[in-house]
Formats: structure tokens, sequence, C-alpha cells
């Protein structure tokens, strides 16, 4: 079976270094080993997500010289590639999450919420772990707290660890309960992220997700779901984030680093790139670059704990005429 891999934007903003580094390592780990490489555009959130933006993601990625096999533009035996036009397919496994008792409403309001958010928490893609203050409720109690509230329905994750091997990282252990329930539908009935991308990736047949290392804890997360629906999860890799020299993150806020502002600036392609491969050590100096030159040379890049800097020095040579 050939190797799949994916890059999966959310069209909430425009692409920038941080997502160029994610789509070029996953789109050449695939190029690499000759297997397939597949885009998804993540809009499941409606409101946030704008169809101008997507449609700028993806002439980004051309220019940078990342292609995929399937997609939007494209099509393929999976589509449609848009998440907000895969509803139905969401619907049903929440049905199977049902049917198992995975999946409980939730009727905190936004004042017990933002208390729980007030809590000290690390680095997490869901924020500070549920209390599971409505997982043990009464049918009465739902009943009545129905009536004043719609809910958003929880999943309950398993009280053991979630071990899995990281494909940067090695081994990688998460208690589940620790984590806590994590929302799969919203009340205003927007399906979660965490639900969209598991039910997406196990339907395209992913078999590699290769994703910044913002989104290591949503991996188990993602894994309990695999195991509730009875779904073969891929593997897991999660690159470095990139920061500046300060360790601060580079990110769509700051909009004279997205790609469509460096290419109105103009940047070429194979200096983006080339700035890119060296910070990642794929390449020894600054020097121009094509996407498809790296190919060959590409490594993963080790361990994600620590930041990959994009100097000043990098930015200004980026400019150099």
């Amino acid at each position: 079976m050939k190797r799949r891999g994916r890059f999966a934007p959310t069209p909430s903003g425009l692409l920038h270094i941080g997502n160029a580094f994610s789509a070029l390592a996953a789109w050449l780990q695939m190029r690499q080993c000759g297997g397939e490489f597949l885009l998804r555009i993540e809009d499941i959130d409606k409101p946030r997500s704008r169809p101008a933006f997507a449609e700028q993601q993806q002439d980004d990625l051309l220019w940078l010289g990342i292609d995929w096999d399937e997609g939007p533009r494209m099509g393929g035996p999976f589509a449609p590639y848009e998440q907000s036009k895969r509803g139905q397919l969401y619907e049903a496994a929440m049905d199977v999450l049902r049917e198992k008792g995975r999946i409980y409403p939730c009727y905190c309001s936004r004042s017990e919420l933002a208390s729980i958010a007030s809590a000290p928490h690390g680095l997490s893609s869901e924020g500070p772990a549920y209390p599971g203050l409505c997982r043990h409720l009464s049918a009465e109690e739902r009943s009545s707290k129905a009536e004043k509230k719609t809910p958003s329905l929880r999943f309950i994750m398993p009280e053991e660890a979630i071990v899995f091997q990281d494909g940067v990282s090695g081994r990688m252990r998460f208690d589940g309960e620790a984590l806590g329930d994590f929302i799969v539908k919203r009340a205003d009935g927007i399906f979660s992220y965490q639900l969209a991308v598991t039910v997406d990736d196990a339907a395209m047949g992913i078999t590699d997700v290769l994703r910044g290392a913002d989104l290591l804890d949503s991996t188990p997360r993602q894994l309990a779901l695999y195991d509730a629906l009875g779904l073969t999860p891929p593997s897991f890799s999660h690159v470095p984030l990139i920061a500046d020299e300060q360790g601060d993150r580079l990110s769509k806020r700051d909009k004279s680093l997205t790609i469509a502002s460096l290419r109105e600036d103009g940047v070429f392609p194979e200096r983006l790139v080339g700035a890119i491969a060296y910070a990642a050590g794929w390449t020894d100096h600054l020097e121009p670059i094509a996407a498809h030159q790296l190919i060959p040379i590409y490594q993963p890049p080790s361990g994600n704990k620590e930041p990959i800097i994009i100097t000043q020095h990098m930015l200004d040579w980026l400019r150099h005429d």
C-alpha cells in the first residue's frame, strides 16, 4: 500500500513561514518515499473560515513548489476535500460514538468554562483539561438543564494511558484522564477539529500525519477516537515550531511574514525554501533552492521541544536581490 500524507490548513488567515515549513516537510516526506500527497481545507468552523483565504493558501503553496495529487482544484476519489462539505461523515461517526456510550451532553456555561481556562496549564491544543462536571449528571439533571441551554457533546477519554511512537520525538505517553473529556460537537452544531480530522484522515487513507509540535497533544485524543470508531490510525510525526531569535513563535499575526506578503515584497520562492531548508538543517548554508531539489536530501527534524530559529539575518537574506 502506498504511503499517503497530507497538509490541511485552516482558511482563517494567510499561510506564514511556520505553515510553509510544516507543509514543505510533509510534502518532502511523501515525495521522497514515492507516496501520495493530499491537500485538505479544514474549514469546518465556517464563521472563522474565508474562501478567499483558501484560494490564497493554494496559490501560495504552488508558488513554493508544493503540489498535491488529490485535493481542491484537482479532485480525487475522496472528494470533497473541504471539511465544510463532509458533515454527513462526521454525523455518522457521532452515531457510532453515541451507540457506544462514548459521548455525553455538556451544559457548562461560558463563565464556568472561563474559570477552568483561567487555571494554569501548559501548551495544549485543547486548553486546560475539562474536569468532567457534566459527565455524571442524572437524567433528571440533564433534562432540567436542556430546557435552558443547548448542550455541546463531549467525548469520554479512557482512563488508561495512551502511548504512541512519534516519528520525531520517539515514545510518547499521555494520561487519558488527565487530558480531560473534549468537545466533539459544539452547541452551535459545528463539529470539532479532533473529530473531523480523525474521520477525514481515516476516510482518505492517510498513513502518515506530519504536523507542528503544537498539535502533539491532539494525537492521544485522536487515537482515542480512532479506537472508539474502530478505525486504523496513521503514524504521527510532530516537527518543531518556527520561532524568532527571542524564541517567540512566528505566527500569522505577523502579517509581514505571511507568504502572500513575502511574495508582494518580491521574495523569490527559492529563497524562502532555501531559508527554511537551512534553518531545518537540510542544507549547510543559505542558498536559493527549489522545493523539488530537497527531495533526495530531506531528513525529519530531530526533536520537537526546541523551536527552529529563523534569524533576522535569514529574513534580510530573503529580500536580497
